[in-house]
């Protein structure tokens, strides 16, 4: 295998398995071979299933070879963020409680990917129970960014994104509930979409917070995520698959892309680092070049739903772990940010968390009311490029800010609204850490969310970019 061979897409490889110029064998073999090299150095695993990778990758060549072809995933070695349940694989999430925890089942997701025949490599490294944004995990180490490892991978899905950003596996589904499938992907430099609400089941996977929770994938480009949506995706309001509906949307848009994007003139852009908001500003002047047309939009609601979010995120985290008889029985095993914020959960009155959901409704409106005029909204990702590991807060136009504050912030009313979103590369800082800009769709408009982020993807080249 070629180091050109580590950075296919999944349509690339799945093309050369088809063509019999490649084995999945030797792509699961190339796969746990930079995994053993990258790994100890990069934390993006909690476990690696080697040998089953092995055994699902020798089914999958005997079923090509045979001609039992299941479609583009087959043979593909993949990842799961860990607290996604796989049937007789340690489901951690990233918890010290659960280190010893082997489902009897696998989550829907996790079922589906083994019926589109994809191999597990293994379970991603992730925030403790999902509940943060860095994946500095103090039970199995921080996940460390590929493009510097002084700095944070990102999270809750931080190991997902250090594996898909460095070949170790094509791509990843991870799990987002204030932003954990944008802010990785952001962050390393790789695709990450969050589908509407309910696209994508939840079944089989630990929850954070039931009402923000979303599935979805982690991959190099938009294609491929598109391809992996199709997999996982159980929605009966989906027409067709995501990979074919884009590529056909590519060709009648090549020539002029006739779509129109929302430029918000409320709170995505306030409190945005220089370098972030210049590369998504250069972002849009060249979805103009292209020929979208770009507009102003009004979010008037966006502002408000800061603090009911969070009042959401905090009764519904605490009470599932209540539920569950971990806390506070076993406070003293939680890592001390997630536990202090379980803590907090518990002083939630009924009434704020009530409030918060009538709210929901306005900030749906809002972006409902938009999206009557254009097709997307553009928005930085995150405010900033990745910080380093240990920083406890950044510092944009003169003012500190909490570095959790900061990216949930510029995240969790997707979650709110529980409408799509995608994040794409689209720049570099000067020391040479990536940036993602987020395009943000109205419900169960996926194709055209992704059609719209591979038409950027297709007329630029930072998703070529790969970290030494």
């Amino acid at each position: 295998m070629s180091d050109e061979s580590t950075y296919w897409t999944i349509a690339e490889a799945a093309a050369q398995l088809r063509r019999k110029k490649v084995s999945p064998v030797e792509l699961a073999e190339d796969a746990l071979s930079r995994i053993e090299k990258l790994n100890p150095r990069l934390n993006a695993f909690i476990t690696v299933t080697a040998e089953r990778a092995l055994h699902e990758a020798k089914a999958a060549e005997r079923d090509i070879r045979r001609g039992n072809y299941r479609g583009l995933l087959h043979g593909i070695p993949i990842t799961l963020k860990d607290n996604i349940w796989t049937k007789g694989v340690r489901t951690t999430a990233g918890s010290k409680i659960l280190k010893d925890f082997v489902p009897n089942a696998d989550a829907d997701v996790a079922a589906r990917l083994r019926k589109a025949g994809a191999v597990l490599l293994g379970k991603a490294n992730l925030h403790e129970f999902a509940y943060g944004i860095t994946t500095e995990n103090p039970h199995y180490g921080a996940a460390r960014n590929p493009w510097n490892v002084q700095c944070m991978a990102g999270g809750s899905s931080g190991g997902s994104a250090v594996a898909v950003a460095t070949g170790m596996g094509f791509a990843s589904v991870g799990t987002d509930t204030g932003g954990s499938l944008r802010i990785p992907p952001s962050f390393c430099g790789v695709v990450g979409f969050k589908p509407t609400f309910g696209c994508v089941s939840c079944n089989g996977v630990i929850p954070l917070a039931v009402t923000l929770d979303h599935v979805g994938p982690i991959a190099r480009t938009v294609e491929d995520a598109a391809i992996m949506l199709d997999a996982i995706c159980d929605c009966e309001k989906r027409a067709g698959t995501f990979q074919r509906a884009l590529r056909a949307n590519s060709k009648t848009k090549k020539r002029r892309a006739r779509f129109r994007l929302g430029w918000p003139r409320d709170y995505y852009f306030n409190r945005v680092d220089d370098e972030v908001k210049q590369a998504v500003e250069n972002a849009a002047r060249h979805f103009e070049k292209m020929g979208a047309r770009i507009e102003d939009v009004s979010l008037p609601h966006v502002e408000e739903s800061t603090e009911p979010s969070t009042q959401i995120a905090l009764a519904e985290a605490t009470e599932y772990h209540e539920s569950q008889g971990y806390f506070p029985a076993r406070a003293v095993d939680y890592g001390e940010d997630v536990r202090g914020r379980l803590q907090m959960g518990s002083a939630v009155r009924a009434v704020d968390y009530l409030k918060g959901q009538q709210i929901r409704e306005q900030v749906r409106e809002d972006f409902r009311k938009a999206f009557e005029s254009v097709d997307a909204i553009i928005a930085p990702t995150t405010p900033v490029a990745t910080p380093r590991i240990g920083v406890n807060s950044v510092t944009i136009g003169g003012e500190s800010q909490p570095v959790r504050g900061a990216l949930v912030r510029m995240n969790r009313p997707a979650n709110f609204t529980g409408f799509p979103v995608i994040s794409v590369p689209c720049g570099f800082t000067r020391s040479g850490l990536p940036i993602g800009m987020a395009l943000h769709g109205t419900e169960w408009d996926e194709s055209n969310l992704l059609g719209i982020a591979f038409a950027y993807e297709q007329a630029t080249e930072w998703h070529l970019r790969h970290p030494e």
